[in-house]
């Protein structure tokens, strides 16, 4: 029987909850009925989570002639949207898939996919593309569906009256009509997009944690995501003990949580970049005509099936968490250092379990052998106490 972290809620720091410097953690008896109550407010089983329920552009286009906080790119180009619906559909016929397209404006790939049999909900943060979108609609039977959203503020941490281009997932899911599958399903619809230019890493991490609690999107199932990425947070994001210089704990987080697929590779200038005078953004530093140079990736992020065990749940992600971050703290520090401060359970008798030697470093660990590390710990029975944490780590950003 898995034990979570007694009695907080998964999103809690624990710097809220005590001034010491260390804090011992996981207990049993009065903990466990509090975790129990935990599960039950969330709709968690023990071991398995439970899922509650063609346009011509002249120089100046109309549709950005609007103010935006930051600069997006677009997908522009009808050669590349037809390539991008040839990828996504893997060699298969023509299938009624169901996509949420983020930010699609002007509405090329929208076009391309709907001409390619799918079904889509573009979900639209800036409204000057909105009656565009629509118009690609008629006459298609409900197979577009457009909606003034912003996908990447979808369900914010701290909010009070939520209104578009902000929503909650929950109203907008059952608004179009998107019903959950169990974790053990199959896909319940595919996310395509591309990541903020400015916020990749943060959308990143609210994602990771919007997967491993399985709430948001992932609330629904396994939701893959298709996204174009920076190549540079493409190489972090697979980064292993081969480049241990790009290796961290997001890297270790989304190898774990999901099988990472790279779907095409198009350099940055493929895609148009619109500024807040509705002009094409042009480099000004010379940082900008490097980046200009490199290639945005299309990955594909899919859940795995197995990523839930009965010593890694929704409810305990946070302490999985918790110690990839102090882990890379000290990146070349040796795994048995940091065992003595992670957990009093026997640092040698962890590592002969996990068959690690004594020397081996954080860099030495591979994505499955970090997993293996906490789900060993978690599973000791000889203690009730099974972790420590310095109380500083909990808000630094690793």
């Amino acid at each position: 029987m898995w034990v979570p972290v007694a009695g907080l809620p998964p999103r809690l720091t624990l710097s809220a909850l005590t001034g010491a410097c260390r804090l011992c953690i996981l207990g049993s008896g009065a903990a466990r009925r509090k975790d129990v109550l935990a599960r039950d407010r969330r709709g968690l089983s023990d071991f398995h989570p439970q899922l509650l329920p063609s346009l011509s552009f002249g120089d100046s286009p109309s549709w950005v002639t609007k103010c935006r906080l930051e600069p997006r790119r677009y997908i522009t180009s009808p050669r590349l949207a037809e390539t991008l619906v040839q990828v996504l559909r893997g060699g298969r016929e023509k299938t009624c898939q169901l996509f949420l397209e983020c930010n699609p404006g002007p509405g090329i790939l929208t076009q391309a996919l709907l001409e390619n049999g799918a079904r889509v909900i573009a979900l639209e943060s800036d409204r000057t593309f909105i009656p565009h979108l629509e118009s690609l609609g008629k006459n298609l039977n409900g197979k577009l569906e457009v909606v003034h959203c912003d996908f990447f503020k979808l369900d914010p941490t701290n909010c009070g009256t939520v209104k578009p281009p902000i929503m909650v997932s929950k109203m907008l899911f059952q608004n179009l009509g998107i019903q959950a599958l169990p974790w053990s399903k199959g896909i319940p619809l595919k996310v395509i997009g591309i990541f903020p230019i400015k916020n990749e890493r943060k959308t990143l991490w609210k994602l990771l944690h919007d997967l491993y609690s399985c709430t948001s999107i992932y609330r629904y199932g396994r939701v893959e995501l298709n996204m174009f990425i920076s190549e540079k947070q493409y190489q972090k994001l697979m980064a292993n003990p081969k480049n241990p210089n790009l290796y961290q704990a997001l890297s270790v987080l989304w190898q774990v949580a999901c099988e990472i697929k790279l779907l095409h590779m198009e350099p940055w200038s493929s895609f148009d970049i619109y500024t807040q005078n509705g002009q094409l953004e042009k480099p000004k530093r010379r940082e900008s005509l490097e980046e200009l140079q490199q290639n945005l990736c299309l990955i594909q992020l899919t859940p795995r099936r197995t990523l839930f065990t009965e010593n890694l749940t929704p409810i305990n992600y946070d302490v999985f968490f918790h110690m990839l971050k102090q882990c890379f703290m000290k990146r070349n520090a040796k795994l048995i250092d940091h065992l003595h401060s992670l957990s009093p359970v026997d640092a040698m008798d962890i590592l002969k379990k996990i068959k690690k030697k004594e020397k081996a470093k954080i860099t030495n660990l591979y994505p499955r052998d970090f997993k293996q590390l906490f789900e060993t710990i978690e599973c000791s029975k000889d203690y009730t106490c099974k972790w420590l944490y310095d109380d500083f780590l909990e808000d630094r950003i690793v």
